[in-house]
């Protein structure tokens, strides 16, 4: 059987190629990581060697896909897709090397469906939980499915940016340092912000929120940049702010008892009143593999359910995000029901 592995360069490039090496090695050096794997026969061989100028890379908590100065006074309507929890292995994660099948089969058919949109959505954005296996629990499987992802969603078309944010099984529901270093190896920053057609986005860690003991300086860090970006956003007096996040503030009501599924009391109201003396408008989240959301004085929450994995009624989706010069709208799409014609 011929496995595959990826590297990474200087540059920024991931290089994805065949290989018959099926022992699995983990090399870490400065500026690059290497790994190979077994087990990823449900690939065809069909290139010998394959070159992503991967999109989802970030530097310096900044997206470089976007003009910032261009951006910010753009006004024509557009669009972007969110997502999350595509969740490689989830469906059979009791396995020692689980089936991805059922994801494969329902990201391929949603990559068909986003490249045939028209017009194109300006980045597709995917809230975590990209993978199943938390990163320092078993590294082996945690790369099996995180390049199954980038097999994946490499497919889809050059000209539609993919980002991403981390969830709880990408840095793990108690990170350590080493779970963030192997994070960014493989994916970029764990929180970024960007302008895009007139918004200004905050991408953010939720799981800060959760539980920072064994990264206090990391967590430091991270609400600093916060306060930071809010500063921006409060000077240029954009009312025009979304943040992207796995975890929700909450399901229904700021008010609701704290839960699994949510960033709780007092950490909760306290960021939320942040966000509202900042001019957010919209807090899209996933993590609850069903569809929720309510209203915290100006700010909508809106929590979406899962590409794959839908725990509720929904069936595995994304949601389509209208964006207008006075107004924002949002329609959750089943995969099947996602249209190639989009009206703005």
């Amino acid at each position: 059987m011929r496995g595959f592995q990826w590297t990474r360069d200087t540059t920024e490039h991931l290089v994805f190629a065949e290989t018959d090496n099926l022992q699995t090695s983990r090399t870490w050096k400065k500026h690059s990581w290497l790994v190979s794997q077994q087990n990823l026969g449900q690939f065809p061989s069909d290139e010998n060697t394959r070159v992503h100028n991967w999109r989802i890379f970030t530097n310096k908590h900044h997206v470089h896909v976007f003009d910032s100065d261009v951006e910010e006074n753009l006004k024509s309507p557009w669009f972007f897709i969110h997502g999350s929890d595509p969740q490689y292995g989830f469906h059979d994660y009791k396995s020692d090397y689980p089936n991805m099948d059922q994801e494969i089969q329902i990201t391929e058919k949603l990559v068909q469906k986003i490249n045939n949109m028209n017009p194109r959505p300006r980045f597709f954005h995917i809230s975590g939980d990209l993978v199943n296996v938390f990163p320092s629990s078993n590294y082996h499987i945690y790369k099996l499915e995180e390049e199954t992802f980038k097999k994946i969603f490499g497919k889809i078309n050059a000209d539609i940016p993919v980002l991403v944010a981390c969830g709880n099984h990408d840095v793990g529901d108690s990170p350590t340092q080493e779970d963030l270093d192997i994070y960014k190896a493989s994916w970029g920053d764990n929180y970024y912000s960007f302008w895009c057609g007139g918004i200004f986005f905050l991408v953010i860690n939720s799981q800060c929120y959760i539980d920072s003991h064994n990264v206090p300086n990391c967590a430091r860090k991270h609400e600093d940049w916060i306060e930071e970006q809010l500063r921006v956003a409060r000077e240029k007096k954009s009312s025009r702010v979304i943040v992207l996040q796995h975890i929700p503030w909450f399901l229904k009501s700021a008010d609701e008892p704290n839960d699994y599924f949510t960033i709780n009391n007092p950490i909760r109201n306290a960021m939320l009143d942040k966000f509202v003396n900042s001019g957010v408008q919209k807090i899209f989240c996933r993590h609850y593999h069903q569809n929720a959301g309510g209203v915290y004085k100006d700010i909508e929450i809106v929590v979406t359910s899962a590409i794959c994995g839908p725990l509720g009624e929904d069936k595995p989706g994304v949601r389509l995000v209208k964006v207008y010069e006075n107004k924002i709208e949002h329609v959750y799409y089943c995969v099947d029901d996602i249209p190639s014609l989009v009206t703005l």
